[in-house]
């Protein structure tokens, strides 16, 4: 039998900008990539070339950044957070299109009309969706192109997805409040002020007992080593692993969602 042992975030809810300071090394190792069909989709949809200028806007450690970089996009990767900006830098500091930028949604710090697109990869409910649309409009040339990506983890389907989203729900801090699915009916449509396109790709992480731990550690809402539910939520993913894994392994499975559309 596998042996799933071990021990991980939050005694008190900390400001968005903050929320993965103590995260970042799982957030690096454990969080899931893009897909790679992902630059295809925005070629498609919104004509994306190479020459183009890119905000990713809450680029955190730099995986959002990493698609446009390869496809041979400027990117100016504007960050809030300290630790996960760096990282950002550690990593793509080297490559020739990248330019790490201490700014948020809010308040980019980029000139008026610098950029051809806005994306934001796993960030945007986190925004102040007024103040960033003003400043979205600021700083996009015409016609104003956004990408907004979620790589949206499955709640159902298998044993093992079900298990996982019901400890979530069980010792997860303030779960229910920062999911994105949990943003005001219509808001999407509000925010670009026209139409707005969804498409999803299929995405999966295939995980051993470390690699799941790790995965649980970085999200922003489960408790912390400190937290008095800490040891009983690791105990309680290790009955869940032992229970689900093949071969040592579960598989994480997800909707890689894609919205464009013009600010308009």
């Amino acid at each position: 039998m596998s042996q799933c042992g071990g021990s991980g975030p939050l005694t008190s809810v900390p400001e968005p900008a903050e929320r993965f300071s103590d995260r970042v090394g799982d957030y690096l190792r454990y969080r899931p990539r893009y897909p790679d069909a992902l630059i295809p989709v925005l070629e498609e949809e919104t004509g994306l070339a190479p020459e183009w200028g890119v905000a990713d806007v809450g680029s955190g450690t730099g995986f959002s950044a990493e698609p446009f970089l390869d496809h041979g996009n400027v990117v100016f990767a504007v960050e809030p957070n300290g630790e996960m900006r760096r990282a950002a830098e550690e990593r793509l500091g080297d490559r020739p299109g990248f330019r790490s930028v201490a700014g948020s949604a809010e308040a980019t710090g980029l000139e008026g009309g610098s950029v051809d697109l806005v994306a934001a990869g796993q960030a945007f409910h986190w925004f102040d969706l007024e103040t960033t649309r003003e400043e979205w409009i600021r700083i996009l040339r015409p016609p104003r192109w956004v990408v907004l990506v979620w790589n949206t983890r499955r709640l159902t389907g298998s044993g093992f997805l079900e298990g996982y989203e019901a400890l979530l729900r069980e010792f997860g801090t303030d779960y229910h409040d920062v999911r994105h699915d949990g943003m005001e009916p219509g808001a999407l449509e509000t925010f670009f002020g026209g139409p707005v396109r969804r498409r999803t790709l299929p995405h999966r992480q295939v995980l051993g007992c470390e690699g799941l731990k790790g995965r649980l550690r970085s999200t922003s809402y489960v408790p912390s080593p400190e937290h008095d539910r800490h040891r009983a939520m690791l105990t309680a993913l290790r009955g869940l692993f032992e229970e689900h894994q093949v071969g040592a392994r579960v598989t994480m499975e997800y909707d890689t969602e894609i919205y464009t559309g013009r600010l308009e």
